[in-house]
């Protein structure tokens, strides 16, 4: 009886051994983690991956004071700089575009779209499914919409994938509410890594959607590209308008991470030029 007992207890101070350890190794690695900066529970935003939240107040920017300036206007489509007031906000290198509601209008960190732009010709999302209920996200600018429901009707005819709508318009005061949540949150330089500046965010053009599907929870996440239905719309999405904004590995020319779910609408024939030409927004603009 007392070899089994004492085998018993043998056995036991085994086991907390091997728990104690365990512990050890974990604490170890959130120590490893906490000192390479490792975070997996960043969001995955780009310029387009958080839900809107309720807007503020409307704020002033430097923008409202901006002037044309005729003697340098780039060539990019739908752009026309305007001599930027020395604001606090507004950097020099910063040019508000002159016409918003081009269709091939370039919006980015350097191509800034004016505070007080709201597409005058959005709609309601009523013939495709969506994930969220904020009804501001549920809406696109008329022809963008239009070719959204071919794009879904062909991937369903064609391939059998149901996509989803989760994210469309958003507000300028919108997007200053997210980016500034980001940025209290996890810092100024982490969050310019994946949420859009107020102002630089092609949400805001009413010609964007973010889709998503069963198979991702119908969440955004950059393994929506290996998917059946990721892989689908990258291969197809220009033949409705469409083309994935933020590819992989041009991060450093779009000045944000891999997103295969945000969809930019340019229309057919430009948006095919693009595909084919495996250039970025950016590059194509600049040949």
């Amino acid at each position: 009886m007392k070899r089994k007992r004492r085998v018993k207890i043998k056995i036991h101070r085994i086991i907390i051994l091997i728990v104690a350890l365990l512990l050890l190794l974990f604490g170890v690695k959130l120590l490893i983690d906490s000192i390479t900066g490792k975070n997996e529970n960043l969001p995955v935003e780009g310029p387009s991956v958080e839900e809107p939240i309720k807007e503020p107040e409307e704020e002033t920017t430097g923008h409202s004071d901006a002037q044309e300036n005729p003697q340098d206007k780039p060539e990019t489509p739908g752009e026309e700089p305007k001599e930027e007031s020395k604001g606090e906000d507004t950097p020099e290198d910063v040019v508000i575009v002159e016409n918003p509601e081009a269709i091939d209008v370039l919006v980015n960190r350097t191509y800034n779209l004016p505070d007080t732009y709201v597409p005058g010709d959005l709609v309601k999302l009523t013939d495709v499914p969506t994930v969220l209920s904020n009804p501001e996200v549920n809406q696109m600018r008329s022809v963008a919409y239009e070719a959204l429901k071919q794009l879904f009707t062909a991937a369903k005819d064609e391939a059998a994938y149901d996509l989803y709508a989760r994210s469309g318009y958003r507000s300028y005061n919108t997007q200053v509410s997210l980016y500034n949540s980001y940025v209290a949150n996890h810092g100024q330089a982490a969050a310019d890594t994946f949420s859009a500046k107020p102002g630089q965010s092609e949400h805001q053009t009413g010609l964007v959607m973010d889709i998503t599907c069963e198979a991702m929870n119908f969440q955004l996440d950059d393994t929506f590209g290996d998917t059946e239905e990721g892989k689908w719309v990258s291969e197809n999405a220009h033949r409705f308008g469409f083309i994935v904004r933020y590819p992989k590995g041009k991060e450093d020319i779009t000045g944000y991470m891999y997103e295969p779910w945000h969809l930019r609408y340019l229309g057919v024939e430009l948006a095919t030029d693009v595909y084919e030409s495996g250039l970025t927004l950016e590059e194509y603009f600049e040949q």
